[in-house]
């Protein structure tokens, strides 16, 4: 792919309107079971159930989330049933992970903190390859807030970009972008998921608390970029960070940790939800 491929590609998904004709839905959030303790942000759902990145601060993260420096900095993916029930745990030495996906018969953990990067790592917890997000500095490529597998292709919600950008994960070459959603009030951007032709994302504000957290889903449309739909979540929902889709069900997780916020701050903290449409 040459570079003037890859800014036809760009520019094809540059920002749209939402459609006016669309009608304005809104999200709701209902309990599913607790994860695994320590701080969950990203999921993957498979015919197995579903994986759970676990994510740690330390370091100059920890000391500015008042957090004790953790005894291990190895970060865990647990593959959990529908209940919640741990079925396997694979070790990764991942940092401050923000998201996973699973392709290959693979984990993809992306890191938020240095050496930043995608760790690919199989089940027996042995590391494949660790390799930076395109387009960026060949030693570091910035972080990331969320990943999803589709038709053997990693889309990656690269924050360095403030794009989610798909990568063949064989050449490490990117192929297309389509830039985050711009809108007032919506600074923050999490984990992904694709359903259909349309992929989603979670957005959300810049506050200090829970109580002034004004989350929302955005989907856009893969072909193009075309943002379809924002959709607003009820008030007092769940605090959403990963997003997987199963079954036809939005599935997420509240990490528990949310920057500027005190920890634990949401009632649901640690809790993995079903999202439904209203």
């Amino acid at each position: 792919m040459t570079r003037r491929d890859l800014l036809l590609g760009a520019a094809c998904a540059l920002p749209f309107p939402v459609r006016a004709q669309q009608a304005r839905r809104r999200a709701k959030t209902t309990k599913l079971f607790r994860a695994p303790d320590g701080f969950p942000n990203g999921l993957a759902a498979t015919a197995e159930g579903l994986w759970i990145a676990e994510q740690k601060l330390s370091g100059s993260q920890a000391k500015a989330y008042g957090l004790p420096e953790p005894r291990s900095l190895s970060e865990a993916a647990w593959l959990v049933d529908w209940n919640g029930k741990v079925r396997q745990t694979v070790t990764t030495p991942s940092r401050n992970t923000s998201g996973l996906a699973f392709g290959n018969d693979h984990l993809w953990m992306v890191a938020n903190a240095p050496p930043n990067g995608v760790f690919e790592v199989d089940r027996r917890s042995r590391l494949v390859s660790h390799r930076q997000i395109p387009l960026g500095p060949a030693g570091d490529g910035g972080g990331s807030h969320g990943a999803q597998w589709d038709n053997g292709k990693l889309w990656i919600a690269a924050l360095r970009l403030r794009a989610n950008v798909r990568v063949d994960p064989a050449t490490w070459t990117p192929e297309f972008v389509i830039p985050f959603y711009q809108a007032p009030e919506r600074s923050r951007y999490h984990d992904i998921t694709i359903e259909g032709d349309t992929l989603w994302q979670i957005v959300g504000n810049d506050c200090r608390r829970y109580e002034d957290f004004r989350p929302a889903l955005v989907r856009y449309e893969l072909a193009t970029g075309r943002v379809l739909e924002v959709v607003e979540f009820l008030s007092q929902s769940c605090d959403p960070h990963g997003l997987a889709l199963w079954d036809g069900k939005l599935i997420s997780c509240d990490a528990g940790i949310h920057p500027g916020w005190p920890n634990r701050d949401s009632p649901t903290a640690g809790w993995v939800f079903q999202i439904d449409l209203v």
